[in-house]
């Protein structure tokens, strides 16, 4: 795998069991340099966020993100005006006399990624996304990390892209409730629309404070595009609770922005009094194919309980936005008849003081740690072990470690403690 310059462009050249192919350098989220990412068969993984492509023909095959990377063909000579950095997947439009409605309720990712699946799929049934924001679905996690950003640069995608490829975008809208039976949803303003098959992909939102001194002018939950904040000077206090929150004349007297987390609860109130089964924590429960036990009513996203291959078909709730996307994709597959499963590895990043963070994996119910690297120095490798295993493990400043053990992880290998122990790292191939 190497990284050649055509024009202004990076592209990525790869050779594998003897063939040579060409692709973006550049992945479609973010724009990270996949030539530091890692390559595994066909597919390259990004070392940032951990979007998988295939090098032969550039298609993304696990997420964040939506576009694939433009591929090239592989000459002698490499044209020298390449302008291309990502390629949307061809896909159709609606078609009116076509009577099947799809309806997704949520401005997520996981509804965006079934709508757009659909279309690539060749579905010219109408397709309607509902949402409560004010915008169409936008990359919620610059919310914390973002000041006096514009709606528009956040987008997913430009508003002329539902038009275009025939996707009703309903924005201020809340569904109610639901009647499976019918076939039918109730928004808050009393309206009904009908469906023949729905998507629930409607999220989780912050668990509100109780504490005294909550209802403070200034104490606010970060949750949609107006809540933007941005985050400068951050203190952690782990393992701790706010217990009461001080001011003065009914407003926060502290001049600081206070970053609290108490959890999350499930969007699924809509489907009370509905068949849909949804478990203690109000989670929606879908199988490997995001289907509830209401045919036709499919689920995505941080809202559900599903089952996690590398855990042995755990039931688990991630509020990943990898996982959202690829819950998405999987859904809309089904949707077509398309028999597909979840098999993605949850994979997490965030960046914190300039320091970047990333995680893959499910490390619940671990019971040891073992780091490589320094710790004092801020660069390091953790591995989460559990009877033995591997199950999960997060770097601070040791890219493309966690990209690699994701990608081995999706393969189904089973990294061990012993690998984990071992001074010499190169099964990691860092």
């Amino acid at each position: 795998m190497k990284e050649v310059t055509v024009g202004d462009q990076k592209v990525l050249l790869v050779r594998s069991e003897g063939q040579y192919s060409a692709v973006g350098g550049r992945c479609s989220h973010y724009g990270a340099p996949l030539i530091k990412g890692t390559l595994v068969g066909d597919r390259v993984r990004c070392p940032f966020h951990g979007a998988c492509f295939n090098v032969r023909n550039g298609d993304i095959e696990d997420y964040p993100g939506l576009d694939s990377l433009p591929c090239y063909k592989v000459k002698w000579h490499l044209s020298q005006s390449l302008t291309v950095t990502k390629r949307v997947k061809e896909m159709c439009s609606v078609v009116p006399d076509v009577k099947h409605t799809i309806l997704l309720i949520g401005g997520g990712p996981a509804s965006l990624v079934c709508a757009e699946t659909l279309r690539q799929k060749c579905y010219q049934g109408r397709i309607i996304i509902i949402t409560k924001d004010s915008v169409p679905p936008f990359d919620k996690p610059k919310l914390s990390k973002a000041l006096n950003v514009e709606s528009s640069s956040i987008l997913l995608r430009p508003e002329d892209f539902y038009q275009r490829y025939g996707m009703e975008m309903w924005t201020k809208k809340e569904v109610v409730s639901v009647n499976p039976a019918k076939k039918e949803v109730k928004m808050s303003d009393g309206t009904l629309q009908r469906y023949d098959q729905l998507l629930i992909a409607t999220g989780c939102r912050a668990r509100p404070l109780t504490c005294p001194g909550s209802d403070l002018e200034g104490v606010k939950l970060l949750q949609s595009y107006e809540d933007m904040l941005e985050e400068k000077n951050v203190k952690f206090h782990m393992n701790d609770r706010v217990t009461e929150i001080r001011g003065e004349n009914g407003k926060v007297s502290l001049p600081a922005i206070i970053f609290m987390t108490d959890g999350v609860i499930p969007n699924s109130d809509l489907l009370a009094g509905s068949e849909v089964e949804v478990d203690s924590r109000k989670a929606v429960i879908v199988d490997k194919f995001m289907r509830t036990n209401v045919p036709d009513i499919f689920a995505a996203g941080d809202v559900t309980s599903f089952p996690l291959t590398i855990r042995g078909d755990q039931r688990v709730s991630i509020g990943h936005w990898q996982m959202s996307h690829a819950h998405g994709r999987v859904a809309a597959l089904n949707m077509l008849k398309k028999s597909t499963k979840i098999e993605s590895v949850p994979f997490f990043w965030t960046v914190l003081l300039g320091k970047s963070i990333r995680y893959a994996g499910y490390g619940e119910g671990y019971t040891e740690i073992i780091f490589k690297g320094k710790m004092e120095e801020r660069k390091f490798l953790a591995f989460y072990i559990k009877d033995d295993v591997v199950v999960a493990a997060a770097s601070l400043m040791f890219d493309p470690a966690v990209a690699r053990i994701a990608e081995l992880m999706a393969r189904g290998q089973i990294l061990t403690k012993a690998q984990a122990q071992a001074e010499d790292l190169s099964w990691l191939q860092i």
